[in-house]
């Protein structure tokens, strides 16, 4: 019963009672020994509950060192999926399994099978937003944080696919000088941002410093005066305190941006205009996720992220290869 709540007049029924989901969360994370961790794409009131908040990178380190007995990851699916292949015995859970990810599903695993056969003298380097099976028929995982330093441990005489975001393959190539085999895939979010609405939010707004996500398409990349993963971007606001910025990348970064430089302005950018598009610039599957649905899964155990044995075995080696390259670059 709630406070203040007679049980003799409630006339309410159980399912449509008001629920305090932050504290039962809080206590079903205690009782079931979960760690949530989440994206940084997530809504405000996601991350503020999160044990761990972070990219793709600090997400994968907490989710192979965590202790605990349930994992339940608030992004989107191929992020749980590669905290299960990090921790196969572990009940591993998603709020919302429908939250995909456009950049996975333009690399679908036959066809990128078969177009990794045409070329068996290249290296697949993928990055990590792919579900598991490309995962598994990849070399070595990346990250945006991460991938520059991976590909320049890899020796120069190699041959290279990059797969499967062609913006941030086609940065990586200017970045590192590899002449890399592109896969043509995409971001929904990162390629509607609109260069219309961007130099009007700069001609209003001459004072911010434009910072953008990789993933975005080079006529948006030639602005930014930083190009980073999202917690580079972060860490590019946090250090200059009381400035203006104009972030390119999904606006659920904002919340931690506010946070860490509580004295600086910033501006999202809308997507394309003149369109039926509304809210381009915010990812719909990561907003899947919601307190209530959180509440749901913890309480229900599911969904769970379950995979065939053989698949994560042959997924999991990749995916641990990166984290062992990754081992000199810095967490947040």
């Amino acid at each position: 019963m709630l406070p203040n709540e007679s049980k003799e007049h409630s006339t309410t029924p159980y399912s449509a009672k008001r629920i305090d989901y932050e504290a039962e969360i809080g206590r079903l994370r205690k009782d079931m020994n979960a760690v949530i961790l989440a994206h940084y794409y997530q809504d405000d009131e996601i991350q503020d509950l999160a044990d761990y908040v972070g990219d793709s990178l600090d997400l994968a380190r907490r989710a192979a060192e965590t202790k605990a007995d349930v994992i339940v990851f608030c992004g989107v699916r191929f992020m749980a999926e590669g905290a299960k292949l990090l921790n196969p015995e572990k009940l591993v859970l998603i709020p919302d399994m429908k939250a995909g990810c456009s950049l996975e599903d333009s690399c679908p695993p036959e066809a990128f099978r078969a177009f990794k056969e045409q070329h068996p003298d290249h290296m697949v380097v993928t990055y990590i937003n792919c579900s598991a099976a490309v995962k598994a028929l990849s070399d070595v995982i990346v990250t945006s944080t991460n991938a520059e330093a991976i590909i320049r441990q890899i020796p120069p005489e190699q041959k290279i696919i990059f797969a499967p975001d062609k913006y941030l393959g086609s940065y990586l190539i200017k970045k590192t000088g590899r002449d890399m085999l592109l896969w043509n895939g995409t971001c929904m979010v990162h390629e509607r941002f609109s260069e219309q609405e961007l130099i009007k939010l700069k001609t209003r707004h001459p004072e911010a410093s434009i910072i953008a996500h990789p993933e975005c398409p080079e006529n948006l990349l030639q602005h930014a005066v930083h190009i980073g993963s999202t917690s580079s971007l972060i860490r590019y606001s946090e250090e200059r305190p009381g400035n203006s910025f104009i972030v390119l990348t999904e606006p659920g970064i904002l919340h931690q941006m506010k946070k860490r430089s509580p004295g600086s302005t910033f501006y999202d950018v809308p997507g394309i205009s003149g369109g039926a598009c509304i809210s381009c610039n915010t990812c719909p599957y990561m907003k899947l996720n919601t307190l209530e649905k959180i509440y749901q899964c913890m309480t229900t155990r599911g969904p769970s992220i379950e995979l065939p044995a053989d698949l994560m075995s042959r997924a999991r080696k990749p995916l641990e290869r990166m984290l062992e390259m990754s081992k000199a670059i810095g967490r947040n």
